[in-house]
């Protein structure tokens, strides 16, 4: 009997757009990961920016979950007991949620089973992300689509930890 090739260079993976040159992040830029373009190029990548998904415009304010250094991450944000909230104090934990869901739906919809988000960040963030109070400092959590795709049992990585995991496909 022939060993089962490996899933990972016929399922799709689903990748914050940030990584992928689309200037989607708070800032209005992004942050181009050239290693994911092999997948790119074979078809496997379908991206999406969960703020934009949940109606935040580009470029926005930057936000944070509130209370992140003190433990919270996105997983309180989706039990309603934390929320994000730009540094001009508005609450936008509603956007938040909706582009987790958004991105859940798309993950469901396509059989996506791994996803590579963006680092720190307060939506797409994994075992990372900034302490809340906007100093730059980093406190152990996920961001609120990180934690949901993770609920849902699919693998999630930071593009940092897919370079690491990953050689591009043949």
């Amino acid at each position: 009997m022939f060993a089962q090739p490996s899933t990972l260079f016929k399922d799709r993976i689903l990748v914050s757009a940030c990584l992928l040159g689309v200037p989607c992040r708070y800032d209005g830029g992004s942050c181009s990961y050239p290693e994911l373009y092999p997948w790119v190029a074979r078809g496997r990548v379908v991206a999406i920016c969960p703020e934009v998904a949940g109606g935040l415009p580009t470029p926005r304010l930057p936000a944070e979950i509130k209370g992140a250094g003190a433990g919270l991450d996105g997983n309180h944000v989706l039990e309603g007991r934390a929320w994000v909230m730009r540094c001009d104090g508005l609450d936008v934990t509603a956007q938040f949620v909706a582009g987790a869901e958004a991105a859940l739906d798309l993950a469901r919809e396509l059989d996506i089973r791994t996803a590579v988000l963006k680092a720190h960040s307060p939506s797409c963030g994994v075992g990372a992300i900034c302490d809340g109070e906007f100093s730059g400092r980093l406190v152990a959590g996920d961001g609120v689509t990180g934690a949901l795709l993770k609920r849902a049992g699919l693998e999630v990585v930071t593009e940092v930890v897919w370079k690491e995991r990953h050689e591009p496909p043949c």
